[in-house]
């Protein structure tokens, strides 16, 4: 779900603003978008509601990210009995004019995956991103 959804509490606004800040910590470059997705009714239910959405825009391709854009999603798992939410990862996927062309997820086993892979210095800046991460939450 897009971010600018998410926020609405302090705890909740101040962990996006950490996310962001450490995204562009590493990629100083980036621009948040918190609304990655569109609201139409098709997007909303592709969307998982438990998730915070974040997509990063750079200004133009980059060979080292081999993406102009990437999406990040902190995944949650909601606890139907006690209506929690727990924290089980992060997933990254990098996007070119053409669609997705890389994939990272904490989740699985923190390989990259895809078509055409960012460089090892720019997976070592995700993975330290990734980290970071958990430490937020």
């Amino acid at each position: 779900m897009n971010a600018s959804e998410k926020a609405k509490g302090l705890e909740t606004t101040s962990k996006i603003a950490s996310i962001v800040n450490l995204f562009k910590q590493n990629f100083p470059d980036a621009k948040a978008d918190l609304k990655p997705w569109q609201n139409d009714p098709d997007t909303i239910n592709l969307v998982d509601p438990d998730s915070i959405d974040i997509g990063f825009h750079f200004p133009g391709w980059s060979r080292s990210l081999q993406s102009r854009s990437i999406l990040v999603q902190i995944r949650f798992h909601r606890d139907s009995e006690e209506e929690t939410h727990h924290f089980i990862g992060i997933e990254t996927a990098g996007f070119t004019h053409a669609g997705e062309v890389w994939r990272l997820s904490t989740i699985d086993n923190w390989q990259l995956e895809g078509k055409y892979l960012p460089t090892e210095e720019i997976t070592n800046k995700l993975k330290e991103f990734c980290r970071g991460v958990f430490q937020l939450f």
